[in-house]
């Protein structure tokens, strides 16, 4: 089997190389001529696809970023970006870009499966059309589907193997097709009736998250009001064997899914004259928790006598989970940016972000950073960090993390 794969990112090159891996031929389109490059010399852009299994796969990938090359594929998976604009609503323009490239090479008989994460009636109402325009019908000429990305960047317990895949056609040939490009990489298919009901299981997946998250965080703000510990308040709650499920308390929210996928249901509920008000509630409080690690930040520094402005704010961890260099949505980012306004003198420490070029930082020696520093924040926990050394050498710690609430010196959120 020839697989096509668009967009070689998060999603897209760890399915291209366990495609490879399963025995497939697969062709990798991506716009992005640097990344194409890196790859065909073996340097891999993402952590969860290391250089040597990059390597070992390439005999079997085809890496371009024409995408008439995709014309032979028995299969073309799109796996292109679903940002927010400024504004916060969706913006489709790299998957109607792509859907308008594809309409110029796709064939009778092919299948194409959109994983990008999106709001339901995406691949149905938008895809389809563009597609279209090839002048084949899809559900006739061509198959089409739905299959959500199931992808939590630096997780080993569940891989794209182990975790089962969603998957919703056009029609229940689409559906069965679809499902069987995918039987080569995955144990367990889940085939649904609709691309609209694999389209909002995604969404709800992490709707679920975001809600919880938002939830505990709003209990976080008022035990601290309070003067409740509020991780020992869901050690408690998690004590329970059944109807709890614990989340903990953070900065923020980071990564593509979680602050994003809410606003897609809310933007597209709009046009069903519905308010989605739990999920936009908890899109609110979730962006406001960098704010509330800010006041807790001048806080701490008040109380030793200290204001924000030229204080040393040593951030320990940018990323926005622990174990891995992923960026995209970081809570961590907003704060050193809140704190810089207020005239902090910001560093960090992260072993998985060498540079923060966009703010002219770089990552600093840990324990000449904590030599340094007034404060030490604790906003990512990455385990190759020892917390409790942290609490012992800097003069002040505030842990939003609560991986240090067992030791004495350090504040918490």
């Amino acid at each position: 089997m020839r697989i096509g794969i668009v967009g070689l990112g998060y999603v897209g090159l760890p399915l291209a190389v366990a495609f490879a891996e399963a025995g497939c031929d697969v062709v990798g389109v991506d716009v992005d001529g640097a990344k194409i490059a890196g790859l065909r010399d073996g340097r891999s852009a993402i952590e969860d696809v290391s250089d040597e299994k990059l390597q070992a796969a390439l005999p079997r990938l085809e890496l371009t970023t024409r995408a008439v090359e995709l014309h032979e594929a028995d299969a073309i998976i799109v796996c292109v970006p679903t940002p927010l604009t400024r504004n916060r609503e969706p913006d489709l323009g790299p998957l109607l870009g792509a859907s308008q490239s594809l309409a110029g090479v796709i064939k009778r008989g092919q299948v194409v499966i959109l994983e990008s994460t999106t709001f339901p009636g995406t691949t149905r109402e938008h895809m389809v059309p563009l597609l279209e325009e090839s002048g084949l019908r899809a559900g006739e000429d061509f198959n089409l589907a739905f299959s959500p990305e199931r992808v939590d960047p630096g997780r080993t317990d569940y891989t794209l193997r182990t975790t089962p895949k969603v998957v919703g056609g056009l029609t229940p040939e689409c559906t069965q097709r679809a499902a069987a490009v995918y039987e080569p990489v995955c144990d367990q298919v889940v085939t649904v009736s609709t691309p609209e009901v694999a389209e909002l299981s995604k969404l709800l997946e992490n709707i679920f998250r975001s809600v919880n998250i938002a939830l505990v965080n709003e209990l976080a703000m008022l035990a601290d009001r309070m003067g409740i510990d509020i991780w020992e308040v869901v050690d408690a709650a998690a004590t329970k064997p059944y109807g709890f499920m614990r989340f903990d308390p953070g900065p923020g929210m980071g990564g593509h899914c979680l602050p994003v996928d809410p606003f897609y249901l809310t933007w597209k509920a709009r046009e069903y004259d519905l308010a989605t008000e739990f999920v936009e509630l908890a899109g609110k409080v979730n962006q406001r928790m960098p704010h509330y690690c800010v006041e807790k930040i001048e806080r701490a520094l008040n109380d030793a006598g200290k204001p924000v402005r030229g204080s040393r704010i040593l951030i320990l961890g940018v990323s926005y989970k622990a174990g891995v260099g992923d960026l995209r949505e970081s809570p961590a980012l907003r704060i050193i940016d809140l704190l810089r306004e207020r005239g902090g003198d910001v560093s960090y420490h992260d072993p998985h972000v060498p540079e923060l070029p966009d703010r002219g930082l770089r990552s600093a020696a840990l324990d000449a950073a904590l030599d340094d520093a007034d404060l030490a924040v604790i906003v990512t926990a990455h385990p190759q960090v020892d917390h409790g050394a942290v609490v012992k050498r800097a003069p002040l710690v505030l842990d939003l993390r609560g991986v240090t609430r067992k030791l004495q010196g350090a504040l918490q959120l």
